[in-house]
């Protein structure tokens, strides 16, 4: 049995890199930018008037001038006027470009308006005030955003602004998530008392969905050449498998013996932690430099254990990481939490405990809300997140801070 720090270090050496492909941009929300976005011109393009009102010539309104006449209007999305006459003005409108030989916009809000002449009520007005100059935010051929970047809604306004309809991201791994055992009933059954319904697996395809990656699904019964089968099928069609249950000492929990008779080299079985001590994972075809491997299909097999919490937290601890690294994103432990009271804890395991999150001066309190053991589904609901208590010790004192994994 490893500790849970070694089982992850593990799991980040067999990250895997799986290409790059071209989306359009109105799909790549969430996906991992794979190429540098540059400006294709000035930001902004123009001197933009950035409110409704007067553009005028500033020395002409130091001279004292407080009456200007009117010469046109300058609306958005139509060509540069030129104001003819510095004691002049010349309506603009938002987002339009400032007309040449002016250099501030005085709002509306400041102006009364009357037979063609505007007569404006302050006396303080600055160079380019209210004018958004051109290349002001970014110059043409500036790098707006950089390769790695998840996209988000930022970005997708960013990629529409510069006219890249199609953009690079991250190949996603094909997936598919894999439950098995006799006792499970699909979702719309009616269970025996025996039974109970299939919710692992949608637990693991919403976790996957939560950060984008639309997988497969299948169950298989408790039947080892059934098992062995079909994983082989599976194994030589995925990039990822991840089985939710089949991994501890059961009777008819065949999963590790079907996996080491179809060549998955077992790099773990069984980690320092609760819960999810079972955890199996493994690979086949190893990594290999030589051109006789390079084209062979891998296939990474995190095989977590059948109880639901189990389930939930090993895929956010390991998974999670694994394909953050793959897709060249970081995937460093980000988010802490304060311990909000005392708690003891005897074995000697990594435990992850469930917790409520509470927001208080600014400070990140995680509340311990004891369950019912890894099969208490229902407790999760109770909670916001899982924080990372260590070996070594048995006693968590109020204040100390440790990892924090959320999942709302």
């Amino acid at each position: 049995m490893i500790s849970s720090e070694k089982a992850l270090q593990i799991i980040l050496n067999q990250t895997e890199d799986f290409g790059v492909e071209k989306v359009d941009f109105k799909d790549s929300i969430g996906r991992v930018l794979k190429e540098d976005i540059v400006a294709d011109r000035d930001f902004p393009p123009f001197n933009r008037a950035s409110m409704d009102g007067i553009g005028i010539a500033v020395d002409a309104f130091n001279k004292g001038i407080r009456e200007f006449k009117i010469e046109g209007i300058q609306a958005a999305g139509s060509p540069q006027l030129t104001l003819k006459d510095s004691n002049n003005c010349i309506e603009v409108m938002t987002g339009a470009m400032a007309p040449i030989n002016t250099e501030a916009v005085i709002p509306y809000e400041l102006v009364t308006i009357k037979d063609g002449i505007a007569v404006v009520s302050t006396n303080d007005i600055n160079y380019f005030q209210n004018i958004h100059r051109k290349g002001l935010d970014r110059k043409k051929n500036d790098v707006l955003i950089n390769t790695n970047t998840i996209i988000s809604p930022a970005e997708i306004g960013v990629l529409a602004t510069v006219g890249k309809t199609n953009v690079k991201v991250a190949k996603l791994p094909k997936i598919m998530v894999i439950s098995t055992g006799d006792e499970l009933v699909e979702v719309n059954q009616t269970p025996e008392i025996y039974q109970i319904r299939r919710s692992n697996v949608h637990t693991l395809i919403s976790l996957l969905e939560k950060i984008k990656i639309k997988a497969d699904t299948i169950h298989i019964s408790d039947d080892k050449p059934l098992l062995k089968q079909k994983i082989a099928d599976i194994l030589s069609n995925y990039d990822v498998l991840l089985f939710s249950g089949a991994v501890s000492k059961g009777k008819f929990d065949f999963l590790p013996e079907v996996l080491e008779e179809l060549q998955v080299t077992k790099l773990f079985h069984k980690v320092r932690q609760r819960p999810g001590k079972p955890f199996w994972f493994g690979r086949t075809a190893p990594l290999s430099t030589s051109e006789q491997d390079k084209n062979k299909s891998r296939s990474t097999v995190f095989a977590f254990p059948g109880n639901p919490v189990s389930t939930f937290v090993s895929c956010m601890k390991y998974f999670y990481p694994w394909y953050q690294k793959s897709m060249g994103i970081d995937f460093k432990t980000k988010s802490f939490a304060i311990l909000a009271k005392n708690f003891s804890f005897k074995p000697d395991l990594t435990y992850f405990l469930q917790v409520k999150l509470e927001n208080k001066n600014g400070q990140l309190l995680a509340h311990p809300i004891a369950g019912h053991g890894s099969g208490d589904l229902a407790n999760l609901i109770d909670n916001d997140a899982f924080i990372e208590l260590p070996t070594g010790k048995d006693i968590f004192n109020k204040g100390e801070v440790f990892p924090l994994l959320g999942y709302r």
